[in-house]
């Protein structure tokens, strides 16, 4: 009896090893992404089904705002974010000390010029309000776009650093209002002209490519500077559910799923 009883007690064990083993295999097979709604999280939406096809299950997380899933990642709640570009994410990891870092370049989405209560650039009268991003890259990019049109003058060596403090020329005597990306196109029947990233703009039911007066062109150096990236923390690169993510997101059905839905306000870049 005494011999049974261990033999029970140690089958019991031995299966309850093999449970636990199969439940920490099981949950390795969940990749937590971070991304903001459109077009990030539209786009995982097809990426999940591929991740499906090798086994993992896709768990998209989605926020409005740009900081809060750099510090999710950061703090391993996420395996991967998806909604920045490497500009922003340097600046970010400069301000907050963290070591995140790009494993892939999915996509641009080019800035657009929308009109608000100005219909057009011929339009504008002196002393318009325009609005713009007011961190630090997207500010830079619109203040770029507004020049690229003749309405600014930036001091040569600002670059992707510039601020409305860089303008060197202003003749029409624009008031450049610094608003926080996500409220802009909200804005829009307030200001003239407003500048609106990408994934706002869709969300806003904008497109650059068709709605705006004027945006950053697909094959600019913007395209390249500011591809839209899959990010993870330093050291995590190679982790096997990281390459496979990378894998999907760059799948040609995504590439496909891009031209289709979006026309142009966001380009592929695989």
């Amino acid at each position: 009896m005494k011999k049974l009883l261990t033999f029970l007690l140690t089958a019991i064990s031995a299966l309850a090893l093999l449970t636990a083993c199969g439940q920490t295999e099981e949950a390795s097979k969940v990749i937590k992404v971070g991304a903001t709604p459109a077009p990030h999280a539209e786009v995982l939406a097809v990426v999940k089904d591929i991740l499906a096809e090798d086994g993992y299950e896709l768990e998209i997380v989605e926020y409005t705002d740009y900081i809060q899933p750099n510090l999710a990642l950061d703090q391993e709640e996420l395996v991967a974010n998806y909604f920045q570009h490497q500009p922003y994410l340097t600046d970010f990891n400069a301000q907050n000390d963290t070591d995140l870092v790009s494993v892939a370049n999915v996509h641009f989405e080019p800035l657009g010029l929308f009109p608000g209560k100005t219909a057009s650039l011929e339009a504008l009268a002196d002393g318009a309000t325009v609005a713009v991003p007011n961190d630090t890259t997207n500010e830079a990019r619109a203040l770029l776009l507004l020049e690229a049109q003749g309405l600014i003058t930036l001091n040569a060596e600002a670059g992707l650093a510039a601020t409305i403090n860089d303008i060197t020329d202003n003749p029409k005597s624009l008031e450049i209002i610094e608003i926080e990306a996500a409220q802009i196109a909200r804005s829009l029947p307030d200001v003239d002209l407003a500048v609106i990233n990408g994934n706002y703009a869709i969300e806003a039911g904008l497109n650059a490519a068709t709605d705006a007066l004027a945006s950053e062109a697909a094959e600019s150096i913007a395209a390249e500077t500011f591809a839209n990236i899959l990010v993870v923390k330093a050291g995590n690169e190679e982790a096997p559910e990281v390459q496979a993510l990378v894998k999907a997101i760059t799948d040609v059905r995504v590439r496909d799923f891009i031209n289709e839905k979006y026309e142009g306000a966001v380009v592929p870049l695989f």
